[in-house]
């Protein structure tokens, strides 16, 4: 019977020294580029800073108008979203079908239902027994 045996172990050696060169290779360009992004970040704020100290008065107020605007455009979107939806759901409700959540309001309407009964009769009880 041969033994069919995996290229890992064949190489020895040689493949542990590619894969190390490959891995220092990899690792050498990534730390590269992670000290050009940082000296571009720190050259562009840099430069940046005097135009937003200077234009600060107005950068700040935009910003904060730009944000509360942003904000509630969302959530006067996601508002209406849901009330489009809790308006399908009522109609699918209302006209027969069985949306998801039902159950659950059917067994409320069930349980109001009765302790309004209760609360009735108890309510005659006290009015007609004193």
């Amino acid at each position: 019977m041969a033994m069919v045996m995996n290229p890992q172990s064949q190489g020895g050696l040689s493949y542990q020294v590619v894969r190390a060169s490959t891995a220092v290779t990899i690792g050498s360009s990534l730390l590269v580029l992670s000290g050009l992004t940082l000296a571009g970040t720190v050259i562009g704020l840099a430069v940046a800073t005097p135009g937003l100290v200077l234009f600060s008065p107005v950068l700040v107020p935009a910003a904060i108008t730009l944000f509360l605007v942003t904000a509630g455009l969302v959530a006067s979107g996601g508002l209406g979203m849901t009330a489009v939806y809790v308006f399908y759901w009522m109609y699918k409700y209302l006209s027969g079908k069985h949306p998801v959540g039902a159950d659950q309001i059917d067994r409320a309407r069930v349980k109001l239902t009765g302790t309004a009964m209760d609360i009735r009769e108890r309510a005659e009880h006290l009015v007609t027994g004193s």
